[in-house]
Formats: structure tokens, C-alpha cells, sequence
């Protein structure tokens, strides 16, 4: 009448939860001691007494075991009665009592419904009870998605049964089938190790029935327990056909251009952009069109899209970049330039770079490297009339439709213009990029170099230089800001209008005429400029209202300048002339790239505030013709979707139903986590929205970035998520996650800047650097490490940031 653990997988009547628990310890797994009583059985006292001393002291688990219970068909789970923490005086009494459960009404209408016969007295376990630290059941597919290539583990402090019960929501945490985290929810109270050490149970489970399965778990200290396992009865998916694929997205300095979640129109246009200028200038370096055609999805794939933040697909980046001679050299160069923290892993390398020339193959690559390299040489020789005729054809090209005009266009014509910008500047791209690619090989080549001849010192040198410049058109609103501010300073009542945005009394103010210039000028240099959803100060001045005012409060304050570097230079260089020289001249041709590399990046955004003015005008011609709801739905739209309306290649003509499926899934992109910076991506490209944020490090009292501008303060920090809601008082030191020239206005007040990404040449380190500002960058997870108004010390020629508490 009892049955062992060692013989209940053969025994008779045992019950389905028995014979599973006897197979699974024939198999080896660490159950917890028990027995059966099979169906229909009461043992006699002593007999029970003597089963009980065998499995030890107490307390005891008694459960049910009904037949035809955790069937592949009808699991009964949660039907019958379960008592925990049984003393052995009681065991008795509970076995009868597990018995009874199975006449009750709960579980006859159960077996009704699915076509058994009534009542199903079960066989009865008894276990030794587990002092549980952790516990909770583990899914080797996911029962609710019903996805085969899931783990599904969930997990509550102590026992487990209150988590099976319902009663708790405890910690889950969905895996791929290699154990790799892709979503949580709820603090985690496991390590990694033990995750992975449930996760491989219920693997090795699955595999051991054949089927995939539901099993109870619990960890004794270090020790884990299998305590049951059934099979999912759930519909599931087809499994996935394994896919080797890999990729790596990384956001590096491009989340300067584009912060956060960005819009589907946004995207489409800069993903198009950047799929135009990139094959412009490749095929102006002389690669073959052949080449640039057979690598087209290479460039239009060159962005990609990953909760609605915007990421660098970087092995198409350096695909782009294979196609030139000298690879292996400019990779490391465009690395550095793109503030790539680490290189791509081995497996996708291998499938990029070639194998090294032999022979006369070997003489057609260094004719290669050399004809691009006259190519490169031409090009930066013609670069100041090339950049000049740029900005000719800009003016010219934005001059041919006054923006006001585009309100009264028809939306056949709105599309006309656009194609001609389009046709007009995103393919003659050649200034910007051509100077883009040089800077990258100056920044570089200068930094090898000086770090060579005169080694951390000469990479100081090159930080003064290269950001230290003082004609950039970046530092120019701060420059206005400041000096609006002065003469605001005379006014008390002006710089309390400013505060309060009180626009009737700014109007008439003494500085409005300077105000308007400002906003004709820098106007679309916006928070969040590039993103065309981003609203422009001409239709909300507030930051700029703000700014004005806390330059006044703060005072004007000269610029910190280092001392000449390029008598550093010579000093650390007596007696070498040749390479001074050498030094020198790299020096100022990367100071030169730097400079154009800063300021023609404005003209990107001139282009992307046209732009953003016809898809609004689009917007309100397609709101008129009844087509959306709201004129900024417009940006819910991609490129393709607005001109295929208009033109005629749209797939669906439901725009007000694509509008209603991007803003779901725009308000739940806001709703999430931003992803990590760098995602490597195993199979499709949609696998890495479900990457796991890890949690913010919260330790230390001192950490280093990247210092870019000299000086060392002392203030109170003040985080700042979103600069349009958010202010900062004179001298408080501004903490960030990322800037881009939209946060000017802020940088006016702040006595120091931290950020948690960019680089030497991120926007924040140069014009920090022109408004003498210490800055730090690089100094990740600085927006959760700091606490909003705590005191801080930021030192930005070393990098090292430190906590000094309230």
C-alpha cells in the first residue's frame, strides 16, 4: 500500500504526478524524498509511520496524484487538494483528506467538461518538504504565446506555492532556448546563475520526456529540486527553424542626431538619406557602380529601428567600408570617429574582410589604395570650393519655395517639391561626406600619431586642438544667448517676463528684435532637431525664453582657453623639426576637418527643418481631405506611405488605420526602457526589441568618463531627461543622458556638463569646450549613478566624476 520513490514509475494506480516524479528520479534528477499511496489505499498506521521515518523528521508535502493528472491532454492542475508543512502526527489525516478532494464538485465538473468519467480519487504523495530560499515553476515553452523557442521562468522568495496558487505575481523572465534574457518583469530576486541553472533544468526535462514541460522548482540553500514536472497542454507553435544569423546594432554618437523614440516618417527619411549620401560618396571615390548596385540593401540598411530608437547596423557600416581599398586601416579610424566602444565579434568579420591579395592581385589592391587615396587627395584640395558650391546649391535649392508658400500647395505639388529636394541635395551630399571621411582619417591618423611620438601627452595636445577652435557655428546660439542675457540683466522685470514666458511683454521688449533675429537664424536648431516631429522655437520659444533668463541670473563668463598647444607641441618636440612639422601640419588639417565637419552638419539641419515644414503642410492637406485625424499624424506615417498616397505606389489606402497601429506602438516605445547601447542580435532583426535592460550600477562614489574640456566645479547636479519641460539654475552642473544642439540653451547656465554617451567629437565635448565649460562624456549610466540635486565634482581634464553627496 506504499510505494518508494524507487519503484513508483513501474507501480500500478501511483497516479500521473507519481510515475512522472518516479521517471524523473530514474533519470537522475534531485527530487526531494517521497513515496505514493496508490488510489483506493489506506495504509495501516505503522506502516505509515515507518514510510514516514525513512524520508525524516518532518515537516512533509502531502499531495495529490490523480490518475490521469498531468496528462498530455488534462492536467488537472489546481484541482485537487495540496497540504504543505505537514507535521508527521498530522500526515495521516492529510492523505485522507487529498483523497477526499478528487469526489469534490470542483473537480467532477472539470471531468465533465472534458468528456471523463466523474470522480477521480487520486493516489496521494508524501514528500519531504523543502526549506525553500527561492522557488517557483519554469516553462520549457511559452504557454501563453505559445512560442517553442521561449523559456519562461517566474520565481518568489521562500515556497512556491503561493506563486502557483496565483496569489503572488513574484519575478518572470521570458529566454531564448540559449538562456539569454529577453524580457523581465519584477525585481530580480535570482542571480544570473541561478536563472541559468533553472533554465538548464527545465531543458533538460523536456528533453528527457520528449515533450515540453511545466515544472516546480525550488532552491534548498544552493541546492535546486525538481518538485514536479507535467506537460504544457497549451497549443504551441511551430519551433523556428534555428538561425544562424548575427548581427550588432549600437547607438554610439548617433543618439546625438536622434534621442530616444523617434518618429516612423523621421526614420524613413533619414534611413533614405543616409542610403543616398553614402552611395554618392562611394561612387565618388571610384567604386565600381557594379559594386555600389550588388551592396544596395548594405546602404539602405545602414539604420535600423529598435523600439523606436534609432541604431547604427554596424556590420553594414563596415560592409560600406570594405568596399574601399585599406580597410583594415579605416576601420579602426571609423571606430574611433563613431565613438564605437568595442569592434564587431569574430563571425561577422570573418564574412566581411577578405582574404590578403597574393601576387599580381596583391599590385591591383595597392593600385587601388593609391587611385582612391589620389581620389581622397583631389577631393580635399577641391573640398573649400566643393563645400562652397554646396552651400550655393543649398541656398539656392531652399530659396526656389519660400516656406510660407508651402501652405497653400496642393499635395501634388508638396510631393514635386520634395523630389526635387530630394534630387537637389540628398544626392549631391559630396561636401559634407567627402569632409566627414577625411576628418575621420585626420582624427585618426593625427591621434596615432602624437600618441606615438609623445604619447598620453600628445593626445591632450590633440584635444586642445582639435575642440578648442573658437569659430564654430555649434557655440554661436550660446554665444547670442549669453549676450541676450546681458542686456536682459538691466531689465529685472524683462528677466521676470522671460522666466514666466510672458510673450506680451517680451514682444514689446527692447530685445524682441534680437529675439526674432535669433529664431530666424537658429530656429529650426531645435531640441531634437533632426527629428522632424520635433516642435521649433518659431512655434515655441519657451527654451530659448528660459535660457535668455538664466544667462542673465548667471553673468557672462569668458571662456577658459589652455595654454597654446601648439608651443606644447614644440616644447614636447625640441629637437625633432621633422616631426614637428609632420605633427604640426596633421594637427591643423584634423583641426580644419573638424571645424567643416561641425559647421556643415548645420546645413543638415536647415534641410530637415524644410523638410519638416512640407510634411507638416502635407499633413494638413491630408487632415483636409479627411485622410487623418490631426495634421501631426503626418509623422506617424513613413516617407513611402505619405508620396505613395499622393503618387500613387501606396499598398494600403487606410492611412488613418497605419496612423492608429504606429501610435500603439509609439506610446508603448515611450512606455519601455531605452535598450542597451550595444544589442547583438541573434537571427532576425525584430528578435532584438525583446532585448533585457540590465539595471542601472548604482555603486561608487567616483567613476571616469572622457574629459573634453579643462577645468574642475563643484555644484549641485541637476538631471535633466527632456530639456523643453525641464530647467537648470545658474551654476548647477547639467547631467544628461545625451545632448544634441537643441540643449544649447541649458549649456548657457550650466557652470559643468556630464553626459552618458558620445565622444571627443560629440557636439556637447566641442562646444563645451568653445564656452569654457568642464565637460565630461562617455559616463555611462551618470543620469541614474547621480542623484537629481545632490552635490557633485566634475573634473573635466582627467574625466573623473565624484559624488559628494546632499
Amino acid at each position: 500500500m506504499i510505494v518508494p520513490a524507487s519503484e513508483v514509475a513501474s507501480a500500478p494506480r501511483v497516479g500521473g504526478k507519481a510515475a512522472a516524479l518516479g521517471r524523473l528520479v530514474a533519470a537522475g534528477f534531485d527530487v526531494p524524498d517521497f513515496f505514493a499511496i496508490p488510489a483506493g489505499e489506506k495504509p495501516a498506521k505503522a506502516a505509515l509511520a515507518k514510510a514516514l521515518k525513512v524520508l525524516g523528521e518532518g515537516p512533509f508535502a502531502v499531495r495529490s496524484s490523480g490518475l490521469q493528472e498531468d496528462g498530455a491532454a488534462d492536467s488537472h492542475a489546481g484541482q485537487f487538494e495540496s497540504i504543505l508543512n505537514v507535521a508527521p502526527d498530522a500526515v495521516a489525516e492529510a492523505v485522507a483528506r487529498v483523497a477526499a478532494s478528487g469526489e469534490a464538485e470542483g473537480i467532477v465538473a472539470y471531468r465533465a467538461e472534458r468528456g471523463l468519467d466523474g470522480s477521480d480519487r487520486p493516489a496521494v504523495i508524501v514528500q519531504r518538504m523543502v526549506a525553500a530560499t527561492h522557488a517557483g515553476v519554469a516553462f520549457s515553452a511559452d504557454p501563453v504565446a505559445g512560442r517553442r523557442d521561449r523559456i519562461v521562468i517566474s520565481a518568489t522568495e521562500g515556497l512556491g506555492d503561493r506563486l502557483v496558487a496565483g496569489e503572488v505575481d513574484g519575478t518572470s523572465w521570458w529566454l531564448d532556448r540559449e538562456g539569454r534574457t529577453v524580457e523581465t518583469h519584477g525585481d530580480p530576486i535570482l542571480t544570473a546563475e541561478q536563472l541559468a541553472r533553472v533554465a538548464d533544468l527545465v531543458r533538460r526535462v523536456e528533453a528527457a520526456f520528449g515533450a515540453p514541460q511545466d515544472i516546480e522548482w525550488a532552491f534548498e540553500g544552493t541546492r535546486l529540486h525538481l518538485l514536479q514536472a507535467r506537460p504544457i497542454t497549451s497549443p504551441l507553435r511551430d519551433a523556428p527553424v534555428p538561425d544562424p544569423g548575427i548581427a550588432v546594432f549600437d547607438n554610439s554618437n548617433i543618439v546625438e542626431s536622434y534621442p530616444g523614440v523617434v518618429s516612423p516618417l523621421t526614420f524613413s527619411f533619414a534611413s533614405y538619406a543616409y542610403a543616398r549620401v553614402y552611395m554618392a560618396f562611394v561612387a565618388l571615390l571610384g567604386v565600381r557602380s557594379e559594386a555600389i548596385r550588388t551592396h544596395r540593401t548594405v546602404f539602405e540598411n545602414m539604420l535600423v529601428r529598435v523600439n523606436g530608437r534609432v541604431y547604427y547596423n554596424l556590420g553594414n557600416w563596415y560592409r560600406a567600408l570594405a568596399l574601399l581599398p585599406g580597410y583594415r586601416l579605416n576601420r579602426r579610424y571609423m571606430e574611433t570617429m563613431m565613438g564605437v566602444g568595442a569592434p564587431l565579434p569574430d563571425q561577422i568579420l570573418a564574412g566581411i574582410e577578405s582574404v590578403p591579395a597574393k601576387g599580381l592581385a596583391r599590385l591591383g589592391e595597392y593600385w587601388r589604395i593609391a587611385s582612391v587615396a589620389l581620389g581622397l587627395v583631389r577631393e580635399g584640395f577641391r573640398l573649400k570650393r566643393t563645400a562652397c558650391d554646396f552651400r550655393r546649391r543649398l541656398d539656392r535649392a531652399l530659396a526656389a519655395t519660400a516656406p510660407d508658400k508651402l501652405q497653400a500647395m496642393p499635395l501634388t505639388e508638396l510631393a514635386a517639391e520634395y523630389r526635387r529636394i530630394e534630387s537637389d541635395l540628398l544626392d549631391r551630399w559630396d561636401a559634407p561626406i567627402v569632409n566627414d571621411f577625411l576628418c575621420m582619417i585626420a582624427f585618426g591618423a593625427s591621434r596615432r600619431l602624437l600618441e606615438t611620438w609623445i604619447g598620453p601627452k600628445g593626445l591632450e595636445i590633440q584635444n586642445d586642438v582639435l575642440i578648442g577652435q573658437g569659430d564654430i557655428i555649434s557655440a554661436r546660439p550660446a554665444q547670442l544667448i549669453r549676450a541676450m542675457g546681458t542686456e536682459a540683466a538691466k531689465a529685472p522685470a524683462l528677466v521676470a517676463a522671460l522666466e514666466a514666458d510672458n510673450r506680451a511683454v517680451i514682444g514689446v521688449s527692447p530685445l524682441q528684435p534680437a529675439i526674432a533675429a535669433y529664431i530666424a537664424e537658429f530656429g529650426d536648431r531645435c531640441t531634437e532637431e533632426l527629428k522632424l516631429e520635433s516642435v521649433t522655437l518659431d512655434e515655441d520659444p519657451r527654451t530659448l525664453h528660459a535660457a535668455i533668463a538664466a544667462a542673465a541670473r548667471t553673468g557672462a563668463t569668458p571662456p577658459l582657453r589652455a595654454h597654446d598647444p601648439f608651443a606644447r607641441l614644440a616644447q614636447a618636440m625640441r629637437g625633432k623639426p621633422l616631426k614637428h612639422f609632420a605633427a604640426k601640419a596633421m594637427l591643423r588639417w584634423a583641426k580644419a576637418r573638424v571645424r567643416d565637419r561641425e559647421n556643415l552638419r548645420y546645413e543638415r539641419t536647415r534641410i530637415f527643418g524644410r523638410a519638416r515644414r512640407l510634411f507638416l503642410a502635407a499633413g494638413r492637406q491630408l487632415h483636409a481631405h479627411g485622410r487623418i485625424e490631426d495634421p501631426r499624424d503626418v509623422f506617424l506615417l513613413t516617407v513611402h506611405d505619405l508620396l505613395g498616397s499622393i503618387e500613387g505606389f501606396a499598398t494600403s489606402g487606410d492611412l488613418a488605420g497605419l496612423v492608429a497601429v504606429r501610435r500603439a506602438e509609439m506610446e508603448a516605445a515611450h512606455a519601455s526602457a531605452d535598450p542597451p547601447e550595444r544589442l547583438i542580435v541573434h537571427g532576425p532583426a525584430f528578435t532584438a526589441s525583446t532585448a533585457a535592460v540590465a539595471p542601472p550600477r548604482q555603486d561608487g562614489t567616483e567613476r571616469k568618463g572622457t574629459g573634453c574640456s579643462a577645468g574642475r566645479v563643484t555644484a549641485i547636479a541637476r538631471v535633466v531627461r527632456d530639456p523643453r519641460g525641464e530647467r537648470i539654475a545658474a551654476g548647477e552642473i547639467l547631467v544628461a543622458r545625451h545632448t544634441d544642439p537643441g540643449w544649447i540653451a541649458l549649456f548657457a547656465s550650466a557652470s559643468a556638463i556630464v553626459v552618458e554617451r558620445g565622444s571627443l567629437l560629440s557636439h556637447s565635448a566641442i562646444v563645451a569646450r568653445e564656452l569654457g565649460i568642464p565637460c565630461v562624456v562617455g559616463l555611462a549610466g551618470a543620469t541614474d549613478w547621480i542623484a537629481d540635486g545632490e552635490t557633485i565634482e566634475v573634473d573635466g581634464a582627467t574625466g573623473i566624476v565624484r559624488r559628494l553627496g546632499e
